[in-house]
C-alpha cells in the first residue's frame, strides 16, 4: 500500500545541482520565500486549530465509514472519497509547512523538533484514515466497475485506478497499522538524521570552514588546484563520517527489504515503479538503452573534455571543471529571471503568465545559506495554496538552468491543482516532463540569441554536461542503488564494499577518460535521494529522454502542440504516460522511444566533435 499523501507529493531535487554550482558573486538581491500562505508561524492558532479539527474529523470519518464501504452506493462512496481528500489536504498543508521550514534551516534544533512533532501528530491523526484505502482495495473488480458507471463516482476513477495498483501488495489492517505508526521512528527518523548531519558538516578549505554546498561548489572552480583541494577536503570529511552514513544506508536498505518481502515485491525497485505507474520492463528498457550508450555519450564527451583541458586523464574533481575560455561572468538574479521568463513566454503566453506569478509573489527562496538544504527542489504543498521553490543561486549558467527546471515543476503543479489533492500529483516519471522541457526552452532561447561561435560552442558543451548529469549520471546512481539493495538482502555491507560498488558504476558510466582516486569512494554519501526516496533517480533520465522526443515533435511543427502540452500538464495524475503521449504520436513502451531521446544528446556531441 502507498503511504498517505502527507508529504503533498515529492519534493523534486534538481539533478543539475547535485554537485554544486559556482562560487558566489554579485548576484543582486535574492528572493526569500514567505511561508505565511501556509501558516503564520509554528505557534500559529490556525495550525493548532487545523490539527485539532483534523483529528476530530478523522476519528468521525472512521466511525462513519469503517466497515461500510463494501455496501456503499456509488454516490455515497464518492462523497466519502471527497471527505477523505478534504481531511488529507489539511494534513498535507501542515506537513508541507514543517518540511519547508526544516529545509530552510536543517541545523536549527527547534525547527527539527517542530518537524518531528508535526510528523508524529500527523501519523497519529492519519492512523484513523488508514482503513479507507485498505477497504477500497477490498472491493471486487466487477463490483467496482459496476459502481463506476455512476457519474458521481466516475470522477474518482483515476484515484481508484492508481490505488488498486497496490492491491496485490496490501497487508492485513493490523500490519498496515503497525507499519504506519512506526514509520516516524523508522525511515523518517533516519532521513531526519541524514539531513541534520549533512547540514552540520563543515569542510576546512583554504582557511575557511565551508558547508557541503559551498565545498561542492569549489569542484566547479576554474583553478584546478582549488578543485583538487576541495575534493580532498570533501573526501576527508565524508570518510570521517563514513560509519554513520553506512549505518543509515544499511538500515534503510534492510528496512525496505523487510517491507518489500512482506508485500511480495519481486525486486528492490518494484515499489517505486508501481508508484510511478510504470512497468518494471519499461524502466529496464530505459536503463539498458542508457548503459548501452555510455560509450557514444559520456565516454566520448569526457575524452574530448580531457583534450580541451590539456590532460591525459581527468580526475574526479575535473568532471565539472569549466572549459578553457569559459565565461565565468556572474549572472545577476534579475537577468536570470528575464531570461527564463522570456523563454516560457516565448513558448506560450499562458505558460509565461503562470511562471511570472512565482516572481511576483514570495514563492522562491534563492540565497545559499548555512543550514539550508543543498541543491534545489519544488514543493507542490497543496492545491488550495501554491508551490514553493528552493534554490541555492550562485549566478552561474547552470543555476539559470536549475531555475528554469524548478519553475517548470512549479508551473506544472499550478496547472494541475484543479484536479484536487488526490489527483493533482503526477508519478515521478511524468513529474520531470515540465521541468526538463522548461530547461530545454531556456537553453534553446539563449543559444539562438548567441551570435559568437565560440560562445555557442561553450553553451552547447555546458548543455551536454547537464544532459549527461541528468541521464547518464542518474542511471549510474540507479545502478548503484540496485546493486546495494540487492546485496544488502544477503547481509550488511561494509563501508568499503559500498565504496567499491560506487566506484564500479562510476568507472562504467564515465569511462576510460577518468582516473578515480580512493577518496572518491565515499562520494555516494551526500546524495539525498538514496536516503529520502530510493530509486527516484531514474525518473530524471526518463523525463529527459521523454522531453527530447517531445521537443522534437514541437520543433517539427506539430499542429496545436502548445494546447496539447498545456492539457497534458493540466491532467496532473489523472492519466498515464501512454495516454498523455499518444496525442504527440509517442509511446514510451516502444523500444525505439529511448533511442530518440539519446540521439539528441549524441547529436550535440557530434556537433562539438565537428568543432
Amino acid at each position: 500500500m502507498p503511504k498517505l499523501n502527507l508529504a503533498s507529493g515529492p519534493m523534486d531535487h534538481s539533478p543539475l545541482q547535485a554537485d554544486g554550482g559556482a562560487p558566489a558573486g554579485t548576484v543582486g538581491d535574492l528572493p526569500r520565500w514567505d511561508l505565511r500562505d501556509l501558516y503564520e508561524s509554528p505557534e500559529s492558532d490556525a495550525l493548532r486549530t487545523d490539527l485539532e479539527q483534523a483529528g476530530l474529523d478523522a476519528a468521525a470519518f472512521a466511525s462513519a465509514w469503517k466497515g461500510r464501504l463494501a455496501g456503499a452506493a456509488p454516490a455515497e462512496l464518492a462523497g466519502a472519497i471527497g471527505e477523505y481528500q478534504r481531511i488529507d489536504e489539511v494534513l498535507g498543508r501542515a506537513a508541507s509547512y514543517a518540511q519547508l521550514l526544516f529545509a530552510g534551516d536543517s541545523s536549527d534544533a527547534a525547527l527539527g523538533q517542530f518537524s518531528q512533532s508535526i510528523n508524529e501528530r500527523l501519523t497519529d491523526i492519519s492512523s484513523h484514515l488508514l482503513f479507507f484505502t485498505l477497504e477500497l482495495n477490498r472491493i471486487g473488480e466487477e463490483d467496482l466497475s459496476a459502481r463506476l458507471a455512476d457519474p458521481a463516482l466516475a470522477v474518482w476513477a483515476p484515484f481508484l485506478r492508481d490505488l488498486r495498483v497496490f492491491r496485490p501488495h496490501q497487508l492485513s489492517d493490523e500490519i498496515e497499522q503497525v507499519l504506519h505508526e512506526k514509520s516516524v521512528t523508522g525511515a523518517a527518523a533516519w532521513s531526519r538524521l541524514f539531513d541534520e548531519t549533512m547540514a552540520g558538516l563543515r569542510f576546512p578549505l583554504d582557511g575557511r570552514d565551508l558547508t557541503v554546498g559551498e565545498a561542492l561548489n569549489r569542484l566547479s572552480d576554474q583553478d584546478r588546484a582549488v578543485r583538487e583541494r576541495a575534493a580532498k577536503a570533501i573526501g576527508t570529511v565524508f570518510e570521517g563520517n563514513i560509519k554513520l552514513f553506512s549505518l543509515m544506508t544499511n538500515t534503510l536498505a534492510k528496512d525496505k527489504a523487510i517491507s518489500d518481502s512482506l508485500r511480495h515485491y519481486p525486486r528492490p525497485g518494484s515499489y517505486r515503479n508501481r508508484s510511478n505507474m510504470v512497468e518494471d520492463e519499461v524502466v529496464d528498457a530505459l536503463v539498458q538503452a542508457v548503459t548501452a550508450d555510455y560509450p557514444r555519450l559520456s565516454h566520448r564527451y569526457y575524452a574530448m573534455k580531457a583534450r580541451w583541458l590539456g590532460l591525459e586523464k581527468l580526475e574526479h574533481w575535473d568532471r565539472n571543471a569549466p572549459l578553457p575560455a569559459a565565461d565565468e561572468r556572474i549572472i545577476p538574479w534579475d537577468e536570470a529571471t528575464r531570461q527564463v521568463l522570456a523563454a516560457y513566454e516565448g513558448f506560450d503566453p499562458r505558460m509565461g503568465a503562470v511562471a511570472r506569478r512565482f516572481f511576483d509573489n514570495p514563492w522562491i527562496d534563492a540565497p545559499p545559506l548555512p543550514g539550508k538544504a543543498s541543491g534545489a527542489f519544488a514543493h507542490p504543498t497543496v492545491p488550495s495554496v501554491h508551490p514553493y521553490l528552493l534554490l541555492n543561486y550562485h549566478g552561474r549558467t547552470r543555476d539559470v538552468m536549475t531555475l528554469a527546471h524548478e519553475l517548470g515543476h512549479g508551473v506544472h503543479q499550478v496547472l494541475a491543482a484543479p484536479q484536487g489533492y488526490l489527483m493533482a500529483g503526477t508519478p515521478l516519471t511524468l513529474a520531470e516532463t515540465a521541468s526538463v522541457f522548461g530547461e530545454m526552452l531556456t537553453f534553446r532561447a539563449l543559444l539562438d540569441a548567441e551570435t559568437d561561435p565560440a560562445r555557442r560552442r561553450l553553451m552547447l558543451a555546458g548543455k551536454v554536461e547537464d544532459m549527461l548529469n541528468t541521464v547518464v549520471r542518474q542511471i549510474a546512481f540507479y545502478r548503484f542503488e540496485t546493486l546495494v539493495h540487492e546485496e544488502r538482502r544477503s547481509g550488511e555491507l561494509l563501508p568499503e564494499r559500498i565504496g567499491a560498488i560506487w566506484r564500479q558504476v562510476q568507472v562504467e558510466s564515465l569511462g576510460p577518460a577518468f582516473n578515480f582516486t580512493p577518496d572518491y569512494d565515499v562520494y555516494w554519501t551526500y546524495v539525498p535521494h538514496f536516503i529520502h526516496s530510493p530509486f527516484y533517480v531514474y525518473a530524471y533520465a526518463f523525463g529527459d529522454c521523454l522531453v527530447n522526443a517531445l521537443y522534437g515533435v514541437f520543433t517539427a511543427g506539430h499542429a496545436g502542440f502548445q494546447d496539447r502540452y498545456l492539457d497534458m500538464l493540466r491532467a496532473g495524475g489523472t492519466m498515464r504516460h501512454r495516454e498523455l503521449l499518444a496525442p504527440f504520436g509517442l509511446d514510451a513502451a516502444d523500444p525505439g522511444f529511448w533511442r530518440k531521446g539519446l540521439d539528441v544528446i549524441a547529436g550535440f556531441i557530434d556537433e562539438l566533435e565537428r568543432g
